[in-house]
């Protein structure tokens, strides 16, 4: 290989952060990097002065790249204002491509919308959920073979976790998004227990001891 290092080997990563160890960084930004995803952030109430202050570290970074042959693809990147207001930060460019817009992007599994409600998040994840659900319905429906202990722990070990991913962060959402993962859990909990419509959801949850999402957060 003339350059770079083969995808999925041992030192790979050891090796990329030795090689963009000196990224440029300023005093008035602030620069996060997971793998080889690069993010950076400009808190400030005027959009205009913040929308010059990325340009003016994206041009430190431009020459940077420019020096250690490095390509970066400007499409592939995206330039999110997270703000409650309808303001939006001027655009900036990389070299001389306008950096597109969007109103949300994902970063490190969490769906980062524009007003941060994590509605976006939520939504993606109940679909994930029903797209695992989907493949083990065979395993986690009524009158199932399966014990109800395994049954439970299937759910707690594979299903559960895909939606406590970074509830520390999206659990300050409001609960007509929050409920939407509950309303999931009841319904896989009831399955589960083949109990008739008239239990109520919180004996449910007491006699299989699994707590509400709300306690989770």
């Amino acid at each position: 290989m003339s350059s770079g290092v083969p995808e999925g080997s041992v030192l790979g990563p050891l090796l990329y952060f030795l090689f963009t160890a000196d990224l440029p960084t300023t005093d008035y930004n602030n620069i996060a990097t997971i793998t080889d995803d690069t993010w950076l952030l400009a808190v400030l109430r005027v959009p205009a002065v913040a929308s010059q202050r990325l340009q003016s570290h994206l041009t430190l970074l431009h020459n940077w790249f420019i020096l250690w042959k490095i390509r970066v693809n400007p499409a592939k990147s995206a330039r999110v204002t997270f703000t409650t207001r309808r303001v939006t930060c001027p655009p900036v460019l990389l070299h001389t491509t306008p950096i597109p817009v969007k109103h949300d992007v994902k970063y490190v599994g969490l769906h980062l919308d524009r007003q941060l409600s994590w509605r976006k998040h939520i939504q993606t994840k109940r679909q994930h959920l029903d797209l695992k659900l989907g493949a083990m319905s065979w395993l986690l429906v009524r009158r199932s073979q399966l014990s109800l202990p395994n049954q439970l722990l299937l759910y707690k070990c594979i299903l559960k976790p895909v939606w406590t991913y970074g509830i520390q962060l999206w659990g300050c959402a409001k609960p007509s998004h929050t409920q939407i993962v509950q309303r999931l859990q009841s319904k896989i909990l009831r399955s589960l227990a083949n109990v008739p419509w008239y239990v109520s959801n919180l004996q449910l949850h007491t006699d299989l001891g699994v707590p509400f999402v709300s306690a989770e957060i």
